[in-house]
């Protein structure tokens, strides 16, 4: 049985290394009786209050943004163009709005399920490369944003699986952010090498 990630593991002040080290963990949802799961392949890192990329950028508290100044550990989720639910973790102690977009995963649980949410008939390597698709696939809405991802009872928690060598993984600016000024250029988003999973490089 997998090793559930504890609520510590994501209270460190550096938002940098636990973006890191999810790479290889996974992520694991159970939703209206189906359960899915795949190994988290690609991560960016988003931090409060001098990333101009971050939501809670100058500490912007907003009904929005407010899961993101609570305890690290659970799930902070939005509507993206009013299309895309996208899933980040929440890290740090509480009052530092610190999160974590997961942008890919390799699925390994669930996957004739995750086929039927993108409309697939087989699966193929776009099925969960880029973070719509990936929270698509794994049945993720807003409507869980909030909720702990440190409880197997929970529709949506994290467990332990590999850990890549440092040189396995790839860092590079994040995506969709030209508005971030001098943060855009930010080497934040990173990706296991050589993974097909892992959404197009910019």
């Amino acid at each position: 049985m997998s090793t559930l990630l504890p609520e510590s593991f994501y209270l460190s002040k550096d938002v940098l290394h636990i973006a890191k080290s999810l790479i290889g963990k996974v992520i694991n949802t159970n939703i209206e009786g189906k359960f899915t799961s795949g190994m988290i392949v690609e991560t960016e890192a988003y931090r409060a209050p001098d990333d101009k990329a971050c939501h809670a950028y100058n500490n912007r508290l907003t009904n929005r943004t407010k899961v993101m100044f609570e305890k690290g550990g659970i799930a902070y989720i939005y509507l993206c163009y009013g299309i895309h639910h996208l899933f980040n973790v929440v890290t740090a102690d509480a009052g530092l709005a610190h999160a974590i977009l997961i942008r890919g995963i390799e699925p390994l649980d669930g996957i004739s399920t995750m086929c039927d949410r993108r409309r697939k008939s087989k699966i193929d390597y776009s099925l969960t490369s880029g973070p719509g698709t990936a929270s698509l696939a794994l049945g993720i809405t807003s409507k869980l944003s909030g909720i702990s991802i440190t409880k197997t009872n929970s529709p949506i928690y994290l467990t332990d699986y590999k850990t890549f060598h440092k040189e396995r993984i790839f860092a590079s600016p994040r995506v969709g952010i030209d508005y971030a000024e001098e943060c855009a250029k930010w080497p934040w988003r990173f990706r296991l090498k050589e993974s097909p999973w892992t959404s197009k490089p910019n």
